[in-house]
């Protein structure tokens, strides 16, 4: 049997680890469950139908790739007003919105990102902030392979572009869809919005990434658009034992004060884990706090006109 492979305990087939979850690969041999398997509800073992496999093979890469909300395009436009006047910023980025010009959004909206002066290290924050965005993909991908809710949960994969014209040519910058009907859902020292279910939904996704993790991360700083199939996430922040994502990134100790706070609801498991600390070293706010103490990355803007980000 190939190195990285094994065989399904439903159908039988021998398949790559690409063709599991990290939870059913960790089950070891003789008990892993391949994606089509667990997406459709068990296999028929070695007589498994070759087209019901086909199909639900099918289903779980449409929803993987789903997860992902791309630029698909490679240029964009930025009126010189908007870029002056940023209708919103953090701690040490602003944010200005414009059009696609080409491709399959062309036409739609998008935002840039760009860093504030005196943030030198801009190739690091870039760096971590895709790193981030791709633990934060993998998570959330594994959450709506498992039909968790009925609605897709989505990702804004941002790509790094640089300026060609105006007071900013030559600058790097961060694109994206641009996101409507903007709302936090939870932050990275443990505050969450747990009102509506949305947010409660996030809630549970926070506490399923540190489960399906198997402890070693915690997607949180969860803050999108609500669509009317899906939520819509962009700048996640992801928590982890070995501090391996940056100034946001609290380590354990804001894994431990995102559960001081949580309270599981509708949408958690009772199997699911929880870390033996789970003490408060953080004050819960709805800013994104920076290690360090180095004061608050506030991802919440204020808006000029209607609702957005």
């Amino acid at each position: 049997m190939p190195y990285g492979s094994r065989c399904c305990s439903s159908c039988g087939r021998n398949l790559s680890k690409g063709s599991y979850s990290n939870n059913q690969w960790r089950k070891g041999v003789g008990q892993s469950r391949c994606y089509a398997c667990v997406e459709g509800g068990g296999g028929g073992g070695y007589g498994y139908n070759d087209q019901q496999q086909q199909h639900n093979n099918q289903v779980v890469e449409n929803r993987s790739e789903r997860t992902a909300r791309r630029n698909n395009s490679n240029r964009a436009t930025f009126d010189g007003y908007e870029l002056t006047h940023p209708f919103a910023e953090g701690g040490f980025r602003w944010v200005a919105k414009g059009k696609y010009i080409e491709g399959e959004r062309s036409g739609q909206e998008c935002v840039c990102k760009w860093f504030k002066s005196g943030h030198v290290d801009q190739a690091r924050f870039f760096d971590l902030d895709i790193k981030a965005m791709e633990k934060a993909h993998d998570l959330v991908k594994e959450w709506n392979n498992r039909h968790m809710i009925d609605k897709m949960v989505m990702v804004n994969i941002p790509e790094v572009w640089t300026f060609t014209s105006g007071h900013l040519s030559g600058k790097k910058n961060l694109v994206e869809p641009f996101i409507n009907n903007y709302q936090k859902f939870n932050s990275n020292t443990g505050w969450a919005d747990t009102d509506t279910p949305w947010p409660r939904v996030m809630q549970a996704l926070s506490h399923f990434s540190y489960h399906v993790s198997a402890g070693q991360f915690v997607l949180c700083d969860l803050q999108g658009g609500v669509y009317s199939d899906a939520v819509v996430l962009t700048d996640p922040v992801i928590l982890s034992r070995g501090k391996l994502y940056g100034e946001t990134d609290l380590g354990p100790l804001g894994i431990s004060s995102f559960f001081s706070n949580h309270q599981c609801n509708e949408f958690c498991s009772s199997s699911w884990s929880r870390p033996a600390d789970q003490r408060q070293y953080h004050r819960p706010q709805p800013g994104t706090s920076m290690a360090g103490g180095t004061g608050a990355y506030q991802h919440v803007p204020t808006y000029r006109g209607g609702r957005g980000y």
